[in-house]
């Protein structure tokens, strides 16, 4: 990416748990060179930065002695809970020491947040009042304190992909302590080649991501090409670089980091569409035939009834589902017109028939394509 500062007007960076950990719980050093860079980019450019920010969790251990991840969800809350406070205490110093006048903004956000359309928007305004004021930057991270299984994000990855997307950021930065993507296993084999240019992202190149990193992650390379794929259909230039790097974001910008970059889509989802395909949680799957993934695929069409071979999980009407083909790819998201029970009844029929089984037709489609974002 060969884009001076002045150029690039929205970033969001996200600071993953391996630079902030290393092999030890946490360790903050690379955070405070982050924020130096931050703080010129701010003051000479005047750069909308966010920061989706690891760390509470590996703070939270630090605080508590521990050496090990915390297993279930009651200790991870009350780990993070503690960590959180020392996390923001942290930025707090670094942004007074070499902010000249900047400041912080938390910003704890759970999936539930994103579930509701008005909460969507909601989100959106305040981080855009925030950058209206000047002088701050905002801190985002998932509110691992009160989150349930069902309500998080999974991953800053993800978080920091959705964010991006919301904000219309020109560029999303994800910093790890890798260079970025390779064909294989640089820890297995020599020969592994670093990708630096990624047009599309495939399944093969799915393949080549790996699994989570130290004591302290939850992420790893695969949850970064997920977050890629979110940031990309939105029209948000994505890199993975390591934070390890001198003065990386400066590098990312002129061109000069070691990186790997997904070019964004050239034309981005409506905020709408954005919404449907990653702002809700999904609450179940439809499994469609080669007929209907061609119609959807291919043609632009609706999914009808008849294209219906399976229906996971319990949902109501309007919920958000994942569409999936005859091999268990995903190749849509979209908001049902029907609940799971009705779905399953009809899957398989033609919409004439529907009627007759449901004893009403509010439909013919079981998601409209107004409704729906593919995915392939």
């Amino acid at each position: 990416m060969k884009s001076s500062p002045e150029k690039v007007k929205r970033i969001v960076i996200k600071i993953g748990t391996n630079l902030l950990t290393g092999k030890k719980a946490f360790d903050g050093h690379v955070l405070e060179e982050m924020v130096k860079e931050v703080c010129e980019l701010k003051r000479d450019h005047g750069t909308d930065i966010v920061i989706v920010s690891s760390g509470a969790v590996g703070c939270g251990m630090m605080m508590l002695g521990l050496t090990k991840r915390p297993v279930s969800l009651p200790e991870k809350q009350a780990v993070a809970a503690v960590g959180q406070a020392r996390l923001m205490h942290y930025y707090e110093t670094l942004f007074q020491t070499y902010g000249d006048g900047l400041t912080t903004a938390q910003v704890l956000l759970t999936q539930a947040d994103l579930d509701s359309r008005q909460n969507y928007l909601n989100v959106r305004n305040t981080l855009n009042t925030l950058f209206a004021i000047g002088t701050v930057i905002p801190v985002i991270n998932e509110n691992d304190s009160t989150a349930t299984e069902e309500l998080k994000f999974g991953d800053n990855d993800t978080l920091a992909a959705k964010i991006a997307a919301k904000i219309n950021a020109g560029l999303l930065i994800l910093l790890t302590d890798v260079e970025g993507l390779y064909d294989k296993n640089p820890a297995e084999d020599q020969s592994a080649r670093l990708i630096c240019d990624v047009e599309r992202i495939t399944p093969d190149l799915e393949a080549a991501a790996g699994g989570a990193g130290s004591i302290a992650a939850t992420g790893g390379m695969r949850t970064k090409i997920d977050a890629a794929k979110i940031a990309t259909a939105a029209g948000v230039d994505c890199v993975i670089t390591s934070g390890h790097q001198r003065r990386v974001i400066h590098r990312v910008l002129s061109g000069e980091a070691v990186r790997t970059r997904f070019f964004p889509a050239k034309v981005a989802l409506t905020h709408r569409k954005r919404w449907i395909a990653f702002g809700r949680a999904t609450s179940g799957a439809i499994h469609v035939d080669n007929g209907a993934r061609n119609a959807i695929v291919n043609q632009g069409k609706s999914l009808l009834p008849a294209g219906i071979t399976a229906v996971e999980g319990r949902f109501n009407a309007g919920a958000s589902v994942r569409v999936m083909d005859a091999s268990g790819a995903l190749i849509a998201r979209g908001l049902v017109n029907y609940d799971s029970e009705a779905l399953r009844a009809i899957q398989g029929k033609k919409s004439g028939t529907v009627a007759a089984i449901l004893g009403r037709k509010d439909f013919d489609e079981a998601i409209h394509r107004n409704n729906m974002v593919v995915l392939q």
